[in-house]
């Protein structure tokens, strides 16, 4: 269970950057740009790039100083492990970083493997082949609890992508043919989840209790959504046209967003008090209650 980090102001711990009530854009040192992936307290991690100079770093951001690391592509952080992916000649991989050295992680067998999540010793994420056949090629997902790997796969579907881990709790996408959409599977039982308005796909990255996080395309651009299992509401950072929300712990999101000019900026938003009111007075709100 990802520790309730109350912060006790995002201006104080957050000093650099736009801040817009609430939301707060950052860029990583250098970058064109960031994308925030995921958050532990104060730590945050993502992946950083800069298209003039062709570089792309994986980074943890404590807050006051930037690491930039030479992991790949960092997705999510639990306490001082970090996963995520790096690409070789021989493919991608998935790997565990605990802030010394990288562990390589390969679904056995498969050729790419993508680690998307940690909570303790459990990680997620989506494993496949490339030589062609069908459905073998699609993702599948993936549980590793550091000895044994198991796949995840919503049943009866043509891809699953898991992508976030909160206890006994799974979250992620899974594709059937006609539309993505998210899903929660707490070990027996799956929900699918779409989000009022998404066009084509409803994605679920992030997951903390019983709150989930993502994103949502409506054909014109992406939204970041959040869900606490009843209310579904939207969440667009200000002055940008795609936003989308990859982590969250406690109030805390995280994610990316930017607009046609080609520029993207990681942000982190604190939900105002009580936890139901979200985005009052600037970006874009819009809630929906889930008949279920």
């Amino acid at each position: 269970m990802k520790k309730l980090v109350i912060f006790i102001s995002v201006l104080h711990i957050f000093h650099c950057g736009t801040v817009h009530a609430g939301w707060m854009k950052l860029d990583a040192p250098g970058a064109t740009w960031t994308e925030i992936h995921g958050i532990d307290g104060e730590n945050l991690v993502g992946h950083a790039s800069n298209n003039n100079d062709g570089w792309g770093h994986g980074f943890l951001y404590d807050g006051t100083s930037w690491t930039m690391l030479d992991t790949g592509d960092v997705w999510d952080i639990d306490g001082g492990n970090l996963v995520g992916s790096y690409s070789d000649g021989s493919g991608t991989h998935g790997f565990l970083y605990d802030g010394t050295s990288r562990t390589t992680l390969d679904f056995p067998g498969a050729d790419y493997t993508d680690a998307t999540g940690i909570d303790g010793g459990n990680i997620v994420g989506a494993y496949g082949y490339t030589d062609g056949s069908y459905p073998e090629n699609y993702p599948h997902g993936f549980l590793y609890d550091g000895t044994s790997w198991t796949t995840i796969d919503f049943p009866g579907v043509d891809y699953t992508y898991a992508t976030g881990i909160d206890g006994g709790n799974i979250v992620g996408i899974y594709g059937d043919g006609s539309r993505e959409h998210g899903f929660l599977y707490d070990g027996t039982n799956w929900t699918t989840l779409d989000a009022p308005g998404a066009a084509t796909s409803t994605w679920i990255f992030g997951i903390d209790g019983d709150n989930l996080v993502g994103a949502y395309p409506d054909g014109f651009s992406d939204h970041g959504l959040f869900y606490d299992g009843m209310n579904w509401t939207t969440l667009d950072a200000p002055g940008e046209d795609y936003t989308r929300v990859y982590g969250i712990d406690g109030d805390n999101l995280v994610g990316s967003c930017w607009d046609m000019t080609g520029a993207g900026h990681g942000f982190v938003y604190r939900i105002p008090e009580p936890a139901t009111l979200l985005l009052l007075g600037l970006g874009t709100v819009a809630v929906f209650r889930s008949r279920r």
